[in-house]
């Protein structure tokens, strides 16, 4: 579970580097809305802003394939550095 720390949320830029992060690797990569239990494919970019996760929002980021661990472990850095912006 990730929370969205960075001021705008999960916004276009944000969203756009998330999924360009995403696509780099081989397994499915799911994000869920704790509150709401929507879920996307985090590498669909429509997908991703479909859940609008604004600041605060808890995600729970699922991978499943041969490379899930490494996935895992780059987002959760991604979303630690609040995608770069601040």
């Amino acid at each position: 579970t990730l929370t969205v720390e960075n001021t705008l949320g999960l916004h276009a830029r944000a969203a756009a580097r998330l999924v360009r992060l995403a696509t780099t690797f081989n397994c499915v990569i799911t994000l869920r809305r704790a509150d709401t239990k929507t879920s996307a494919n985090a590498k669909d970019i429509l997908s991703v802003l479909s859940i609008a996760a604004s600041r605060g929002v808890e995600l729970n980021v699922t991978a499943d394939g041969p490379d899930e661990n490494d996935a895992i472990e780059q987002i959760n850095v991604l979303f630690a550095d609040k995608f770069g912006e601040e």
